[in-house]
């Protein structure tokens, strides 16, 4: 593209050089040999003028009282009836402008001058011209490299960003060159630089999310598929843990919907009025297994027959990845409060374990931040689902740590709901 650059200005440059040069040629020729001629003619009518007067005065015409009259590389014959030519000057040899010129009496006053002169002095003119026109292309030549460059360099830069995006870097440049139209191209690559680096996130925090958010399902499954193994024998423990392990597929299957569902458009939501004590029991179900293999406990207390507003498998999950940490993390009885505080409804789960550090504090539910050599994912994805349906996830009390569910009520009376009172603390 530079050489390409170059050299259409170049072209340019000539053809205008070439087209003003010649006419400014033709007419400094012309101009010249105009002023050449008009000078030999000044110089014959001085003379005839000259010779014209003194004859008039009955002075002496010879060569001797016209020398001065006539330039020295010049020549003039005087001419006077009845007497001899009077030459002035050497006769130039050559092509030559002439002039004459008539007196009174008769007298003829003849110039000459060579060409030669007039041909010098055209010859320094073209050169002047010459010179000029390159000085023109040197400068022409300048202005196009910088030109070039000024263009070039933008565009190789350009094509580089370009090149970086097809790679897999969608870091933006944020460089602008001066020129409108580049500075428009390095917009549109630093948008869509911006707009692949959201999407690129979006897709490994999908996958992070998917999966950690499916492991929790998958290790449930596997073990109640393993409590079937163990009770072979007894063939309605084998249909319980049946029963159960295909609701856990289907607690599997809305989670894997959801992740779809939130990856094509984060703001639908699925939010419905649903039981909470349903979801609790089932999670303490779920997680029984798991909890006698501690040799720990899972407890549920406080207010019973509260229904709330959100996503059934989504608080399923958030209390499976609370549950999950308080096995991995903590230690004594799992216990599971649910109270009622305004309109929302809010479900607690604590342990005796040592909670979280003090380092860690709020900092707890960013992504890989973890206190025990974990992901760091459970406790992100689980404030995200909470706040998709318009709840929130909180630490209340870090030792011994108590984390917080709170999720909306929905009245539809107009009245405060009642609940059927307190549950029952019996561990399961």
């Amino acid at each position: 593209m530079r050489r390409r650059l170059i050299s259409s200005t170049l072209a340019v440059v000539l053809v205008v050089i070439a087209v003003f040069g010649i006419s400014l040629v033709i007419v400094e020729t012309r101009t010249i040999e105009s002023s050449a001629q008009e000078s030999v003619d000044s110089e014959a009518v001085r003379l005839a003028g000259s010779v014209d007067s003194r004859r008039a005065g009955g002075e002496k015409v010879d060569t001797g009282s016209l020398a001065q009259q006539v330039a020295a590389d010049r020549f003039a014959v005087v001419r006077i009836p009845g007497s001899a030519p009077i030459e002035i000057g050497t006769r130039p040899s050559g092509k030559v402008i002439s002039s004459t010129q008539r007196g009174d009496d008769g007298t003829t006053v003849l110039v000459e001058e060579s060409r030669s002169k007039i041909s010098q002095e055209i010859g320094r003119t073209l050169l002047v011209i010459l010179a000029v026109a390159l000085l023109a292309v040197l400068a022409a030549v300048i202005l196009a490299v910088r030109q070039a460059r000024r263009l070039g360099s933008p565009l190789t830069d350009l094509a580089e960003t370009a090149e970086r995006l097809g790679s897999g870097d969608p870091r933006p440049r944020h460089r602008r060159y001066g020129v409108p139209e580049l500075d428009r191209i390095a917009d549109v690559l630093d948008a869509s630089a911006e707009r692949i680096g959201r999407m690129l996130t979006a897709e490994r925090r999908l996958a992070a999310d998917a999966s950690h958010q499916l492991r929790t399902p998958l290790t449930a499954l596997s073990m109640r598929l393993e409590e079937i193994v163990a009770t072979a024998d007894d063939e309605d423990a084998v249909k319980e843990e049946a029963t159960i392990a295909l609701g856990q597929v289907e607690r599997l299957t809305d989670v894997v919907q959801r992740l779809l569902t939130n990856a094509r458009d984060p703001r639908s939501g699925s939010a419905v009025d649903f039981d909470l004590d349903d979801v609790i029991k089932q999670q303490m179900e779920e997680w029984r297994p798991a909890s006698q293999s501690e040799g720990r406990t899972i407890v549920r207390s406080g207010t019973l027959g509260l229904r709330a507003v959100g996503t059934p498998g989504a608080v399923s999950q958030v209390l499976a990845t609370l549950i999950e940490n308080s096995l991995m993390h903590g230690a004594g009885t799992v216990g599971l409060h649910t109270r009622v505080t305004g309109n929302q409804a809010v479900v607690e789960v604590t342990d005796d374990g040592p909670g979280v550090p003090p380092d860690l504090g709020a900092r707890v539910f960013e992504r890989t931040v973890s206190g025990r050599n974990s992901t760091g994912l459970g406790l992100a994805v689980a404030r995200d689902l909470a706040e998709a349906d318009g709840g929130r996830l909180e630490l209340l009390q870090q030792r011994p740590p108590v984390f917080a569910l709170f999720l909306a009520q929905e009245d539809r009376s107009g009245e405060p709901r009642r609940p059927r009172g307190d549950a029952d603390p019996s561990p399961q």
